[in-house]
């Protein structure tokens, strides 16, 4: 067994991730070590890198992490040597504060992240905690199983906040929301894509994946909408949101971080009209995710680069000019694009 692990590191805010040789991680009690088989590229990677997210510098991003137990610490139950596991933003919380008492353990005050205050995936090896750790449905692959840790969780939270709405815009269609469309539209409901104006191949996309209408988020939506899910991080998109949705409609804002919210008249809100937020999520969320992702039918459209290509597949997800989702593979030497259907 090698005695090191290959990471992309992040030193410095702004700066390229680095390529560094570290000694072989060991786990601590309750943690497991697993060998990476493959890691998503999520927004809020861009996010860290870019220093809207506080972070533990140096660290090594990724919180899409799909790998196999290689090493288990003291007192780990449940997961065994070689079994295939799925590691996500949320790392490990408190257990004490109000929220982990009130069974809303995404708000943790005192929480741990992957990728951000612990290291994460864009490594061939990581450490996890056992018990923050989730399934993989068996039905997909290695590569497209990963955007499913994050991209997929926080949509599918995201879609039970929009409520039971039949008629739901999508604000921003890249990784997450390419998934959650297919949830939605499995679910029986009607969706409506608004992408960057004049993105007419991510409009095609979205009309691909079965959105009854896709356009520029500068346009009108064709429909009153029962509630909207902003997935890019502009905050001039809740306004037009709010604009969008019918009276006692919700504006679901997903991402971690967003652009500051121009001011709106009151008669926009008014209507019992809602905007909230999503914040990480919880370890139910997760379960309950995974065991409808493989009954639903999702086809999860990636680019497979290898771990050595990190900042060129950051570029790139940054100018747009990805379909669905990036993902790393530490033991892949060309890129690849692969499209999974179960």
């Amino acid at each position: 067994m090698t005695s090191t692990a290959t990471v992309m590191q992040l030193d410095r805010v702004g700066q390229p991730l680095r390529r560094a040789q570290r000694p072989l991680p060991e786990p601590g009690k309750g943690e497991v070590r697993l060998r990476v088989l493959a890691c998503g590229i999520c927004r809020t990677d861009l996010h860290v890198i870019d220093g809207e997210v506080q972070a533990n510098l140096p660290i090594v991003p990724g919180h899409e992490i799909v790998g196999l137990v290689d090493a288990r610490g003291e007192d780990v139950e449940g997961l065994e040597i070689g079994q295939r596991i799925g590691v996500p933003w949320l790392g490990r919380t408190c257990g004490a504060c109000p929220y982990c008492h009130g069974g809303r353990e995404n708000l943790c005050d005192h929480p741990t992240f992957t990728g951000a205050t612990r290291d994460g995936g864009f490594a061939t090896h990581v450490i996890a905690d056992a018990a923050f750790c989730l399934p993989i449905p068996e039905e997909f692959d290695d590569v497209s199983a990963a955007p499913l840790l994050c991209a997929g969780l926080i949509g599918y939270r995201s879609l039970a906040m929009a409520g039971e709405g039949r008629k739901i815009g999508l604000y921003g269609f890249g990784a997450s929301a390419h998934i959650i469309a297919q949830v939605a539209r499995w679910q029986g409901r009607e969706l409506y894509a608004f992408t960057r104006p004049g993105d007419v191949r991510s409009q095609e996309f979205a009309r691909s994946l079965g959105c009854a209408w896709a356009g520029g988020s500068d346009e009108p939506s064709p429909v009153e909408l029962d509630a909207a899910i902003i997935f890019a991080a502009v905050g001039a998109l809740v306004p037009a949101a709010l604009k969008a949705v019918h009276k006692g409609g919700r504006v679901v804002c997903a991402g971690i971080h967003m652009s500051d919210i121009p001011s709106f008249p009151y008669d926009d809100l008014w209507g019992e009209r809602a905007i909230m937020s999503v914040a990480n999520l919880t370890r139910e969320d997760g379960r309950d995710f995974m065991a409808i992702a493989g009954k639903a039918g999702i086809r999860i459209t990636t680019t497979a680069f290898p771990l050595e290509q990190a900042n060129e597949a950051i570029a790139m997800l940054r100018r747009g000019e990805l379909d669905g989702a990036a993902v790393l593979v530490p033991d892949q030497t060309t890129r690849a694009c692969n499209t999974f259907a179960p």
